[in-house]
């Protein structure tokens, strides 16, 4: 697919699976970043470093939670740098890739 070039605006794609608990805390990194918007899934599932996460599993009440954010470079390195020794701690994921925001009627990035 060849999109005009003047309706993309290029950005990083972050995806973060937190537990729930630490949720709070993440959204008060954004703020103090000026990441304004994201997307987030409760109860995601999965198999990790924490183990199976079952989200309908009533005898374990551990929950994740997936975000997606579109940011500026910047905006991902320095969210990056205040999250990471948290995960390496408590466990999770961070995945930073390449998107294109098509441009609608506002950008929230």
């Amino acid at each position: 697919m060849v999109l005009d070039k003047e309706m993309l605006v290029p950005l990083k794609r972050v995806e973060i699976v937190i537990d729930e608990d630490d949720f709070e805390e993440f959204q008060e990194i954004c703020r103090a970043i000026n990441i304004r918007g994201y997307t987030y899934i409760s109860q995601a599932g999965g198999f990790g470093t924490r183990g199976n996460r079952r989200p309908n599993d009533m005898s374990l009440p551990e929950k994740n939670i997936l975000v997606i954010i579109a940011c500026t470079e910047d905006q991902a390195e320095t969210l990056a740098k205040n999250i990471s020794s948290g995960m390496k701690e408590k466990g999770g994921i961070f995945l930073i890739s390449d998107c294109d925001w098509v441009k609608g009627p506002k950008i929230s990035y």
